[in-house]
């Protein structure tokens, strides 16, 4: 399948399917034309690339780890992909973590400023006095 197709098929954009391409995630064969062409399993690829992103990992981070999907029965890789694994999930939970803390100090925040909001609806009007 040509590029446009893949796209269509997958949701993702031809630049950033070229992307893929330039950061070795992807591969293609080329026409005589010089047009990009995919092979049907480019589907499936691209939704595990794209789950990866949305995961948070860099392009540099995801070929490290797709060589164990393409490559599953070689012990080096395996073990080189499970560590980029574990330091991927250390990095989200440091994220998570960071993530947490900022919502806690917002809701600090909410919490005087609403008491702030409650004070000033149930403070009495000021009495004009005469001048």
């Amino acid at each position: 399948m040509r590029i446009g197709e893949l796209s269509q098929r997958t949701g993702v954009s031809p630049r950033s399917l070229r992307y893929y391409e330039e950061q070795g995630l992807l591969t293609s064969s080329r026409s005589g034309a010089g047009q990009r062409h995919y092979a049907d399993a480019a589907v499936q690829r691209v939704s595990l690339i794209r789950q990866l992103f949305d995961a948070g990992m860099s392009s540099r981070v995801i070929a490290t780890v797709l060589p164990c999907v393409d490559v599953p029965g070689d012990l080096g890789v395996a073990e080189e992909t499970f560590a980029a694994m574990m330091r991927e999930r250390d990095r989200i939970d440091a994220d998570i973590a960071h993530l947490i803390e900022a919502r806690d100090a917002l809701d600090v925040l909410i919490g005087a400023n609403s008491r702030h909001r409650a004070e000033l609806t149930t403070a009495p009007e000021p009495v004009a006095r005469p001048v």
